[in-house]
């Protein structure tokens, strides 16, 4: 035999050795998935003001995922009272040298409650989808609605800036960050700004659809 084995002893060898290695070797799992990465880019809305961190959004959304078999790590880069011009200020240092697999982009209520100009805002939001576009960074762009106390001018203005941007930038719109939410006082805080955790419930349950598309995962 090769290398000075007896044919008992290649034998024995193949038994013990080599075949539980084989063997091993076959019928092992497969490699999992690497986890993806998800920055939620926001204000208050996404930060999780006036609750626990793990009834946040992006704990929320992650937890979600999770039960669908999806492994991500939903980063909170949330900044509460952040406007549209603090998060172009801020995305790049943020983003640091990482490519995420997505940026869910919710921004502009503070610019809406304080009344700033929606081309201001637009210009701001224009940037930042501008920056992750050059980046090939997936973005899925979270609209939001001017209060309606601001008058119909001021609303007609600033509502048309998510679907225009959208679909200058070609990303997905989820067309209202508090769709189901909004207005509805089991749903939110006592400022009647921010939703409880019932409501940040709603917010992923409607919102997954979107987040799913843009990470091209079907269920």
């Amino acid at each position: 035999m090769a290398y000075g084995l007896s044919r008992f002893q290649f034998n024995h060898l193949t038994k013990h050795l080599i075949w539980p290695l084989v063997l091993l070797i076959v019928t092992s799992p497969p490699a999992l998935a690497a986890q993806k990465l998800i920055i939620a880019f926001g204000d208050s809305l996404t930060a999780g003001l006036g609750l626990a961190q793990n009834e946040a959004f992006p704990a929320r959304l992650e937890a979600a995922l999770a039960a669908r078999g999806i492994a991500a790590r939903v980063e909170n880069a949330g900044v509460s009272g952040d406007t549209t011009a603090g998060g172009r200020a801020r995305l790049g240092w943020i983003l640091g040298e990482r490519t995420p697999d997505l940026v869910i982009l919710e921004l502009g209520a503070n610019d809406a409650l304080r009344g700033l100009p929606p081309e201001a805002a637009r210009d701001n939001l224009a940037a930042m989808l501008a920056l992750l576009k050059r980046r090939r960074i997936p973005v899925l762009l979270a609209g939001m609605l001017a209060p309606p106390n601001l008058g119909t001018g001021y609303g007609a203005a600033f509502n048309c800036l998510y679907p225009a941007l959208a679909q200058k930038y070609a990303v997905p719109l989820y067309p209202f960050f508090l769709d189901g939410v909004a207005g509805k006082p089991a749903l939110n805080q006592a400022d009647g700004l921010h939703p409880t955790a019932a409501g940040v419930t709603v917010i992923v349950k409607r919102i997954m659809p979107w987040v799913l598309g843009a990470l091209n995962v079907t269920e």
